[in-house]
């Protein structure tokens, strides 16, 4: 879910070669999840390999990756850790939404309604363990670092780009700002052209950076306002205020500088534990961070995983990592650089 601060925030349009030879941390759930939700058949059905096992995660990490190193652009993967307590209502409602979703998905498969079917089949996606634990076999086998954060990923992804380890998060959730991530890239791992909501036409979605702090410049807010403007939108560990968007949100806290003084100067009391919350995102546990390392993809290892484990075609990963080679070579300049790491 994250919150929903779009409407205040301005982002700017760029491309992929504007973050050549930039790190990049990627929220790695919200990006499988991205990937379980798009990359599926017609009515819904994702991709799967001759067990019936869902391999559209594997696909979407290998293709978006390969086109991300193609273009000179260094990801890191930061996965979630152990969820904050107040994020458990949450998770449940997902749950539901999820299983009331896979039970519209199966009826209008039966009852031939293609593009509801396609549309509950994206609402019905699962990530479940074994899916994360290949996801990060399939990263390392490309080369890529896999971090395990202790809890949200993005806390952990915003704290690396603080301390510029990393150059901006990538996520399409807005939390990555209320961690106080001075750089979050939008659409980083879904740009390219989309089939638009029940319609045969397609849209092509950019690339969008956010400046924290020339976002707080322009709304005249500090961050700690920022989150109260959330919280007041609704986060992963609250609903909302019925009635009250981000522009209220922001006029309200403008006028009144906290949530505290909103209740004491407007007689309104709120049913949320504002101020917990609140320490979620300014005080999240801060680990030990170190400088992520890259190596060479592993090209064997890559097909055991895809082609003999998940039957995708050995021509066509052949073809990828021929093609991935000789763009990394051209990025090195120089093909007696044996190794992606003397690149990085």
């Amino acid at each position: 879910m994250g919150t929903k601060l779009a409407d205040i925030m301005k982002a700017e349009v760029i491309s992929l070669s504007d973050l050549k030879d930039r790190i990049i941390a990627i929220d790695a759930f919200n990006t499988i999840y991205a990937f379980l939700s798009s990359i599926r058949q017609p009515d819904g059905t994702p991709l799967m390999d001759r067990q019936g096992r869902v391999t559209s995660h594997l696909s979407g990490l290998f293709y978006r990756n390969l086109n991300l190193l193609e273009n000179g652009i260094l990801p890191v993967f930061v996965f979630d850790g152990e969820a904050p307590k107040l994020k458990a209502t949450e998770q449940e409602r997902r749950r539901e939404i999820r299983d009331a979703a896979y039970e519209e998905w199966e009826l209008a498969k039966e009852e031939g309604r293609i593009e509801d079917a396609r549309k509950a089949g994206q609402a019905s996606s699962r990530l479940t363990k074994p899916m994360v634990e290949e996801s990060k076999e399939l990263l390392r086998a490309l080369g890529i670092p896999v971090i395990q954060a202790p809890s949200e990923g993005e806390a952990l992804a915003a704290q690396m780009t603080r301390a510029n380890i990393t150059w901006a998060s990538a996520s399409q959730d807005n939390d990555s700002l209320l961690y106080n991530c001075p750089r979050m890239i939008r659409n980083l791992s879904i740009s390219g052209r989309r089939r638009a909501s029940r319609s045969k036409s397609y849209k092509t979605i950019h690339p969008e950076l956010i400046d924290l702090d020339m976002n707080l410049k322009l709304l005249g807010i500090s961050r700690e306002q920022l989150i109260d403007i959330a919280i007041l939108v609704g986060t992963d560990y609250n609903d909302g205020v019925k009635g009250v968007g981000p522009k209220t949100a922001l006029k309200m806290i403008k006028k009144h500088g906290n949530i505290e003084n909103v209740e004491k100067e407007t007689g309104t009391k709120y049913d949320f534990p504002y101020i917990e919350i609140r320490k979620i995102f300014i005080d999240p546990p801060k680990p030990e961070l170190t400088e992520p390392k890259w190596t060479d993809p592993r090209d064997d290892e890559l097909k055991r995983i895809l082609c003999a484990e998940h039957d995708f075609s050995v021509n066509r990963i052949e073809r990828s990592l021929e093609r991935l080679q000789e763009a990394l070579e051209e990025l090195r300049g120089s093909t007696q650089q044996s190794s992606l790491t003397d690149f990085f």
